[in-house]
């Protein structure tokens, strides 16, 4: 394969990317349209950027508040002390999702960063008490490895996952 067919096909993948971030139930037809690409061309390359693991999921974009639920940040500042490998483990695996689910707490995101904070987790919850609640257990699950959590709540999304917010005109009412 030449060069350019390979940039040719990342550029093609790329455009594909983009429609899906634009809204990922849309109809291949639709892609492919918006695309100038075949039907059968637009599939071939979700189910090529499926296989290499560039796209690992679809959701739902919603509106916490419509269903009694609110949406915060929880910011994590680590001690400076050496992860154990266990505690790691247990981050990967499902045990922290296991115990949000049974405080009532929906893990949105969650990512290891570089900057003035070390982790980086979003959630839904009910209340700032549920998830003040949840952010007490996570410094009581890893608390060699936990120095302090900040909690921010979300008043509301200008654009979430590459998606306009159709009420973003409400933050009139908040500035």
């Amino acid at each position: 394969m030449s060069k350019s067919s390979k940039d040719q096909i990342d550029q093609d993948e790329k455009k594909v990317l983009s429609e899906l971030m634009k809204n990922s139930n849309e109809n291949i037809d639709t892609i492919a349209k918006h695309c100038g690409f075949s039907r059968q061309k637009v599939w071939r390359h979700i189910k090529q950027l499926e296989t290499k693991g560039v796209i690992w999921g679809y959701t739902a974009i919603f509106d916490e508040q419509k269903i009694g639920q609110q949406h915060f940040i929880l910011m994590i500042n680590r001690t400076m002390e050496k992860m154990d490998e266990k505690v790691v483990d247990i981050i990967i695996s499902s045990k922290t999702n296991d115990l949000a689910k049974e405080l009532g707490v929906t893990i949105e995101s969650s990512a290891y960063v570089h900057g003035k904070y070390d982790w980086i987790m979003t959630i839904v919850a009910e209340n700032i008490l549920q998830a003040k609640k949840f952010s007490d257990t996570l410094i009581n699950l890893y608390p060699h490895d936990t120095k302090k959590i900040t909690i921010l709540q979300t008043l509301m999304f200008i654009r979430k996952q590459h998606i306009l917010n159709p009420d973003r005109k409400k933050l009139k009412d908040f500035v």
